[in-house]
């Protein structure tokens, strides 16, 4: 399985990025751009993943890899962010969040 850190992530430009966690995790803050796809709802939703490349986040790193493995076995060229979205947020990087 391909991975990558955090800091590779911020190096990163254009490389669609997809998190898996669940809608309410994602609504409390997100790596900036990006898109929210549940790991319990993609298997319903691969017709929204990137034709290219892509990044696959969650919290810690557990659910992106397991969702990157079996993209991975479909075909899809996935990898996973090591360190997740905690990481993102403990290195002091900005997250996104819905105004409400």
């Amino acid at each position: 399985m391909k991975s990558i850190t955090i800091a590779d992530l911020v190096a990163r430009e254009n490389t669609p990025l997809i998190d898996v966690r669940e809608a309410h995790e994602y609504a409390a803050g997100h790596v900036p751009g990006a898109v929210n796809i549940p790991m319990s709802e993609i298997g319903n939703r691969l017709d929204e993943l990137p034709a290219e490349a892509f990044d696959v986040i969650c919290q810690a790193g557990g659910r992106s890899g397991r969702v990157v493995e079996a993209l991975t076995a479909r075909g899809y060229d996935a990898t996973n962010v090591d360190g997740g979205t905690g990481e993102w947020i403990a290195a002091g990087h900005a997250v996104e969040a819905p105004s409400e």
